[in-house]
């Protein structure tokens, strides 16, 4: 039988961005000659020529501003919330005074608490820093560290580990780097002395706001149901994995804005149809947004931008835009922009999970990475100027940052997104990785397909690598009715070789794709 591809009906042209997208293919026909034989057979496959939709949709506002005005008890500036909300019962709501609350202690909601404010409503978990001391070309204050505490965290800097503790320290607005020793202090830093509970800056505080992140966390507890709306929420001291607004269940988290936080700004804990929608998510020193054990959440509409400020590991720990783990549900419609670390990565049995029409652009790891998980939907997403970050582990090959990246995962689905430019295209890894709860974790039933895939970088490359002890099994793989646009001829990866784009097509995969 033979086999003619027509790509949209016209030569394939990159030039049209017009939003849209077509996936259609035919079914087999046959003709007559007249002999009595049956003609030649054509499949017509239409491939994509123009991006997803997503890549002209604009998310609109997020943040305090798209929240709906608050209207319950009043938590006055100055007032203890908890005491506020201990002198009311569950399903109260409330509403945050305009001005600035200096949190002192997490706030523990009950089931079904509503908490609102606006604009100018700003919940803070730092204090403020005065008395300090001329001490030869630095400046110190005593007695305003915590005792010490447990650390944990993986750091770019993994001898002095900086991000392991959560004091962060802001002069006039400004946030300055931590160092780790006396020495190395100079303007624009900081070194926290636990031993000796003394803080040092370089700069001369005379004259200058100096506060210091302490309080570990706004909201948190086991309540459910609870709604946090209209609210700017900034400088906690939140510790490695945990958020400055740890949710639980069916909470709903929308309109406000996380910023400026240590570790996680937004952290999903056993969050069962949990829904973030509408938040800026922006700056937290870790990790825009974190979700565990939460199954059918919904994360949808966001900003999450500029995340992992205080020097998490940017090629392999939880730093960057939205990390889920053990959890299930829809990812869509965000902004995953500028973070320093991975997009949107979900890792360790994730399952049923969707990610859709997210714009996921220019962050320093992969823009999309799905590891030893289970049954997942990749489509319609914008992939785009990812991975090109340096530092520890950071790479070029496939192993390294990348598009779509699916990791040792089985029943995934990538389909109908725009990869473009990113340091690679779509990485398929096998890798060793042992068992998990539906299953021993390994490559199958991986299909790419209707995907428009852009590779500019001079090493970039889309394909398949695996370690020794996990080879790759026939058909767990593949590739169809995808669209390529290629600099030069070697692009892709099978077998620990480099291959052009005939000897792709030759191993198996992209039989019905075309290349330009």
């Amino acid at each position: 039988m033979r086999r003619r591809v027509i790509v949209g009906g016209v030569p394939l042209q990159w030039a049209a961005v017009a939003a849209g997208f077509a996936l259609l293919l035919s079914g087999c026909t046959s003709g007559d000659d007249g002999s009595g034989k049956a003609g030649p057979v054509t499949t017509t496959v239409t491939v994509p020529t123009e991006p997803p939709a997503a890549a002209a949709a604009v998310l609109g506002p997020t943040g305090p501003r798209t929240a709906k005005a608050c209207s319950g008890v009043e938590i006055a500036v100055g007032a203890d919330p908890q005491q506020v909300i201990d002198g009311h019962p569950a399903g109260t709501a409330y509403c945050f005074a305009k001005g600035l609350h200096r949190i002192g202690t997490p706030i523990v909601p009950r089931d079904g608490d509503r908490f609102g404010g606006g604009p100018e409503v700003v919940l803070t978990g730092s204090r403020a820093l005065t008395g300090w001391v001329r001490d030869g070309n630095r400046w110190v204050v005593r007695g305003v560290l915590p005792a010490a505490y447990p650390l944990k965290g993986q750091c770019e800097d993994n001898r002095a580990n900086p991000c392991q503790r959560g004091e962060q320290l802001f002069v006039d607005g400004k946030h300055l780097t931590r160092v780790m020793s006396l020495g190395e202090v100079k303007p624009g830093s900081f070194f926290g002395d636990y031993a000796a509970n003394a803080v040092y800056v370089g700069d001369d505080p005379s004259g200058h706001e100096v506060e210091m992140s302490r309080t570990t966390a706004a909201f948190t507890g086991r309540a459910e149901r609870v709604t946090v709306t209209g609210l700017t929420i900034e400088r906690f001291a939140s510790r490695p994995q945990g958020g400055a607004l740890e949710a639980g269940r069916g909470w709903r988290i929308t309109g406000n804005e996380v910023r400026w936080n240590h570790a996680v700004g937004v952290m999903l804990i056993e969050a069962d149809g949990a829904q973030v929608s509408r938040n800026t998510i922006a700056d937290n020193g870790q990790l825009g947004l974190g979700q565990y054990k939460s199954a059918d959440a919904r994360v949808t509409a966001n900003l999450v931008t500029r995340n992992n400020t205080d020097g998490f590991w940017i090629a392999d720990w939880e730093s960057g835009g939205i990390k889920s783990t053990r959890s299930s549900g829809e990812v869509s419609g965000n902004d995953i922009i500028g973070n320093r670390g991975v997009g949107l990565w979900s890792d360790i049995a994730e399952y049923d999970r969707r990610i859709s029409a997210n714009r996921i652009r220019d962050n320093a790891a992969d823009g999309i990475r799905y590891e030893i998980s289970y049954a997942g939907v990749i489509e319609k997403n914008v992939v785009e100027g990812n991975g090109f970050g340096t530092g520890r582990g950071s790479g070029g090959s496939l192993w390294d940052g990348g598009g779509i990246n699916v990791n040792t995962s089985a029943g995934v689905q990538v389909r109908g997104n725009l990869v473009k430019d990113n340091r690679n295209g779509i990485s398929i890894q096998s890798r060793t990785r042992g068992e998990g709860p539906r299953g021993r974790y390994v490559l199958s039933d991986v299909v790419v397909e209707g995907n428009l895939i852009v590779l500019n970088d001079a090493g970039s490359s889309t394909g398949v690598v695996e370690n020794k002890g996990s080879p790759t099994t026939s058909g767990a793989i593949t590739f169809r009715r995808n669209s390529y646009r290629l600099p030069g001829s070697t692009r892709f990866a099978y077998r620990g070789k480099s291959l052009t784009w005939p000897q792709w097509q030759e191993a198996g995969f992209d039989q019905d794709s075309v290349a330009s």
